[in-house]
């Protein structure tokens, strides 16, 4: 056997054990996400070895939908780490087996509390199932690991259902894009979560001539600002009544085009947005749209213009 063709095997394994997880998927599971809403502190979530890994992940991104947890080492609690767990929290406890020694204080400690317990496990007779007030059943008896030896499949379903878990807890707390930016600052998310107005040029950086101006003074302005447009205004209100696009100016290109009035170049009634819009939007309506700049208005006045080399530079 080929090495790919093992790895593919791996893969059709695995895939078979997602299968019969979204099969096996039914009211337990909404019973958890209720508690997990209702949780007032936060979401605890434990497990050992392998399982531990998959549990700081679930932890992890239970945090980043604004969700409260933290990920609680089984060997640490042991050693006076249980002080972190109150009644107001709930547990997530994983463990392929269900009879994970170094879970059994985890369990003892929450049950006189009175914290909630969920368990991710594929032994429905185990003592972690039992002691839990939701049981989650994962696949068993299909390891992709030939020796039956490493976890495989096992710990990929923990993974899938804890991100299960997550996203469903996402809707029904209608987490939205405002709050998700709020807690990723950092990295290409964050700053496609940043607001038009962020990056937006402004002041004297934005290309603008009044309607009554000549088409050559445009010309200068589009070409000294850089952005392949110009924003026309109303020389009375100031109002933003059309945009001049370098695609305008090769439709309109004659040996009379100095002569032209502003007006008969322009587009009208262009697109405008405002500056609480957020980046990604902003990029998907361009995208739309096959537009590259937006004008930024507040009451119908340019307030700021972006172009969509704006968006790439960040």
């Amino acid at each position: 056997m080929t090495e790919i063709q093992t790895g593919k095997i791996v893969i059709d394994t695995e895939i078979k054990a997602l299968v019969k997880l979204r099969d096996a998927l039914s009211k337990e599971f909404k019973d958890a996400i209720n508690i997990l809403k209702n949780t007032r502190g936060k979401i605890v979530v434990s497990g050992i070895g392998k399982s531990g890994h998959i549990a700081k992940k679930i932890s992890s991104t239970l945090s980043s939908i604004g969700s409260s947890s933290f990920f609680i080492h089984p060997a640490e609690a042991n050693h006076g780490d249980l002080g972190m767990i109150t009644k107001d929290e709930c547990l997530i406890l994983i463990s392929n087996s269900g009879e994970t020694v170094e879970l059994f204080n985890l369990i003892v400690h929450s049950q006189k509390l009175k914290v909630p317990i969920i368990s991710i496990t594929s032994e429905r007779k185990s003592t972690l199932a039992k002691k839990s007030d939701v049981f989650l059943e994962i696949p068993k008896n299909i390891e992709a690991c030939p020796l039956e030896l490493a976890p495989t499949s096992s710990t990929t379903s923990s993974l899938v259902l804890g991100d299960a878990l997550a996203i469903a807890l996402l809707e029904k707390n209608d987490f939205t894009k405002k709050k998700f930016s709020a807690l990723h600052p950092g990295g290409k998310l964050g700053r496609l979560l940043l607001r038009v107005k962020d990056i937006m040029k402004v002041g004297d950086d934005i290309p603008i001539v009044k309607k009554s101006q000549e088409m050559g003074e445009a010309l200068i302005e589009i070409t000294s600002k850089g952005l392949g447009c110009v924003g026309i205004i109303s020389e009375k209100s100031g109002d933003l009544v059309g945009i001049i696009t370098d695609g305008d100016l090769r439709r309109h290109m004659d040996k009379k085009f100095l002569e032209k009035k502003i007006e008969n170049v322009m587009t009208k009634n262009p697109k405008t947005l405002s500056g609480n819009e957020l980046i990604a939007d902003a990029l998907s309506l361009m995208n739309k749209e096959s537009i590259t700049n937006y004008f930024i208005t507040e009451k119908m006045k340019p307030v700021g213009v972006l172009h969509v080399h704006n968006i790439l530079k960040i």
